[in-house]
């Protein structure tokens, strides 16, 4: 039952008494038998205090006066007034435990019980607190001995003062010793893990001294070579993972005594390798836009649709970085990224939390593989993005390649194992985040030593090559910060998975002005350098390199345009180094004669167009575009019924283009105004020249087609005119792929019309603009479309076998 009393208020300041405790206080209670105490945080008084007696008034150390109080019980407090005195007074509703005597009390009370002595045990208890403990009856009181923990929080305490329900005092009390308990619990495991770690770190170090020592005493020098591996796995900066693996190795190296041991030399190579790794080495990278392009137009002329490409590749990063939204590193060209970390530029510790691979991908995945013809700049660009970027480069040939362990590694079981050649790579670049070329990925070959191109799958994949694994190191290698650049001649050879992985930029070729401009700004000054020459020393026109380009070259790149220009330049230092010639030398066309000899090439398409029979068309090959000419005449023979012969070198595909080329000229020729009976007793040879060289291919169908009209008609082929597109036997061209390249062959070669599909007009904006404004491009839906524009108005007379 509760009372309610007027009693002194003495507030406390980071105290809290409970009942049943004795306190003395630096507080005078005057007259007072019983006063309430309540804690006071931050100003604010508790609702709830503790009304105690006073059981002695005491003299202070210092002469000042005090009092012991001894806690009796709760009290409420109401309305505060002031006494006679000042003294603040308060109206107290006295609050006594009132048990209820149920299951759960008594259950709650065995629990708090048990957890109390737990606590005592890990603090050492020499069991007078317990015994204390266990002559407490009361179940309040058992939860009001809390109050005696110094290191319980004031606030803790407080919350457990103002309790009244002795039910819920207990599940609060509970719960805050089993937190103290679990704390303490942790506190101790660590302490002896530290103290267990201590020791060990401790027995090594001592045991490692002795072995010096003996080792020393034997004049062995070992010793000296362990300390070295260990101040360089020290330094090179590994992840938590890799470092534990070359102290393993070490260890096991120190263990053998000797270097004498085979074994011993190979884990000597492999911690060799394991340190040579730049784990810890990363470039500053530059992202700026605008300087790459500036990079780009300096070392490259023309090639504006890569230039444009390769800019908005690096855009996109700079952006993603500087917008906290890249987790790591992406790729050019076949290129790369990373990553944990939210910044692109901070490299990821191994140690750290993986995140899951969709959200790793680098710029959404994308691979850049530069595609195009020999000497088309896809290498010397690569090393223009390194450039650009602040990135180290590295190339590596993939020409031939048949063994994946030179992508993978060799196990190291194997004599003569050595890491693959991305590991190799990136211990040449002396970085983790070079701009590494795969040069000629389109090249790769498979054999019983397994399929390089499969291993390149995780190489290239962005979602996987965090965590690539050479076979020889044995360790997760983070591959996702490297920039990475493929290049190839062609896509027919690339497998159908690793493609699909890469985003293609196409390389088609230059056209003659543009060979001219790189000749003059970039092959001349090499060259020049290249044979000990100063600027002033010769000079050339832009006439005159025009004139090497169109009659020494025929190439979609300018690799023997530079020849040629060396070829040049190195005459003219003959003449200047032995004193015929004196400085400058004005390289004239008598010059150019004189050194490069007579012209290499030649336009025959007038020639070889005058004959009925002979069609120009337009082909793509591993050099680029190239003219095709294609033959047909007829040869009478006895009993035939208008047989086909196909010479050339022709794959499967053209031998069917050549087979519905003929039948659809003999189901259509009483329209073309051919006699039936030209088919009879005959036999019909359609022939493409250079027959050394396999070709195949949909795009010689109208073509052929044309060929066989022109030659049974007697109409020529007009020599300005060339073609591409495939037919059908209903007589629908078409559309064929590498426009762009057919284009600039027909360009080089003086023609002024190409035929192509109506379906092709699209892909005339890949076209450059000097190439549209120097050929007529005739879209065609149909082959009465095409013979229109190729063939002459009239007959001419016919001086073969027809």
């Amino acid at each position: 039952m509760s009372t309610t009393s007027n009693l002194l208020l003495i507030p406390l300041d980071d105290l809290v008494v409970f009942p049943t405790m004795d306190v003395t206080l630096p507080v005078d209670p005057g007259e007072e038998e019983r006063v309430l105490l309540v804690p006071r945080t931050d100003g604010e008084f508790a609702q709830v205090g503790t009304i105690a007696r006073v059981k002695r008034r005491v003299r202070l150390p210092g002469g000042g006066r005090g009092a012991l109080f001894e806690g009796e019980a709760r009290g409420v407090a109401g309305a505060a007034h002031t006494g006679p005195t000042g003294e603040l007074r308060v109206t107290v509703e006295e609050r006594p435990d009132d048990v209820p005597v149920d299951g759960r009390t008594r259950e709650l009370e065995r629990e708090l019980r048990a957890t109390i002595e737990e606590l005592l045990q890990l603090r050492g208890d020499d069991g007078s607190v317990a015994a204390v403990l266990r002559a407490i009856k009361e179940p309040g009181t058992l939860a009001d001995s809390v109050g005696y923990d110094p290191e319980l929080p004031v606030g803790t305490k407080i919350e457990i003062l103002g309790t009244l329900d002795v039910t819920e005092r207990l599940e609060l009390t509970l719960r805050v010793l089993r937190e103290r308990l679990a704390d303490l619990q942790l506190r101790r495991k660590i302490r002896e893990d530290v103290e267990s770690g201590a020791q060990k770190q401790q027995r090594e170090y001592l045991l490692r001294k002795q072995m010096e020592s003996i080792r020393q005493e034997l004049g062995d020098d070992d010793a000296s070579v362990v300390d070295e591996y260990r101040r360089k796995i020290e330094d090179a900066g590994m992840p938590a993972h890799v470092r534990e693996q070359a102290d393993k190795e070490l260890a096991r190296f120190e263990r053998m005594g000797g270097e004498g041991s085979g074994e011993a030399q190979m884990i000597r190579n492999y911690l060799d390798w394991l340190v040579a790794v730049p784990w810890g080495a990363r470039s500053e990278e530059n992202l700026d836009p605008t300087h790459a392009r500036e990079v780009l137009d300096a070392d490259h002329f023309g090639l504006d649709d890569v230039k444009d490409r390769i800019v908005e590749f690096l855009a996109v990063k700079k952006l993603r970085a500087d917008r906290g939204l890249d987790a790591g590193e992406a790729p050019v060209a076949a290129a790369g990224t990373d990553h944990d970390a939210a910044d692109e530029n901070a490299p990821r510790r191994d140690d750290a939390p993986r995140r899951p691979a969709a959200s790793r991908r680098r710029d959404g995945g994308t691979i850049l593989t530069l595609v195009g013809p020999p000497g088309t700049g896809k290498t010397s660009i690569g090393e223009s993005i390194a450039k650009a970027t602040g990135r180290e480069f590295v190339r590596i040939a993939l020409g031939g390649v048949r063994d994946e362990s030179e992508i993978r590694g060799h196990r190291r079981t194997y004599i003569g194992a050595l890491p693959g050649r991305l590991v190799r790579a990136l211990r040449d670049a002396g970085t983790m985040n070079p701009v590494i070329l795969l040069d000629e990925v389109d090249k790769v070959g498979a054999d019983w030593r397994g399929d390089p191109s499969a291993a390149l799958l995780e190489v290239l994949d962005p979602a996987q090559n965090h965590s690539f694994r050479d076979h020889y190191l044995d360790v997760e290698l983070d591959l996702s910060q490297v920039l990475f650049l493929a290049t190839a001649n062609s896509l027919e050879t690339i497998p159908a998975p690793l493609l699909d992985r890469m985003e293609l930029i196409p390389f088609d070729g230059y056209t003659v002005a543009e060979k001219t401009a790189i000749a003059r700004d970039h092959l001349v000054p090499r060259q020049r350098r290249a044979n000990a020459l100063r600027d002033d020393e010769v000079t050339i026109s832009d006439d005159l390199l025009r004139l090497v380009v169109d009659e020494y070259t025929r190439e979609s790149g300018v690799r023997q345009l530079e020849r040629e220009v060396g070829k040049l330049l190195r005459k003219a230092a003959t003449g200047i180094a032995s004193g015929k010639d004196e400085a400058p030398v004005r390289i004239d066309l008598d010059r150019v004669r004189d050194a490069l000899g007579r012209q290499k090439v030649f336009h025959e398409s007038a020639a070889r167009t005058a004959v009925p029979g002979v069609a120009t068309g337009l082909a793509v090959t591993g050099t680029g575009g190239d003219v095709l000419f294609i033959e047909a005449t007829r040869i009478p023979v006895s009993g035939s019924k208008g047989g086909l012969v196909l010479t050339g070198q022709l794959g499967d595909v053209m031998k069917e283009s050549a087979r519905i080329a003929l039948s659809w000229v003999r189901a259509n020729a009483e329209r073309l105004g051919i006699d039936a009976e030209r088919f009879e007793d005959a036999e019909f040879h359609v022939h493409v020249p250079a027959g050394a060289i396999p070709k195949d291919g949909p795009s010689a169908g109208i073509t052929m087609v044309t060929a066989l009209v022109s030659l049974l008609t007697g109409r020529p082929v007009k020599h300005t005119v060339g073609m591409t597109g495939e037919v059908t036997l209903q007589g629908r061209v078409l559309p064929i792929g590498g426009l762009k390249q057919k284009s600039l062959a027909a360009h080089a070669a003086g023609l002024t019309d190409v035929v192509i599909s109506e379906r092709n007009r699209g892909d005339l904006d890949d076209v450059p603009q000097e190439v549209r404004d120097a050929i007529t491009f005739h879209p065609t839906m149909s082959l009465d479309e095409v013979l229109a524009v190729a063939l002459e108005e009239r007959p001419v007379a016919v001086t073969q076998t027809a």
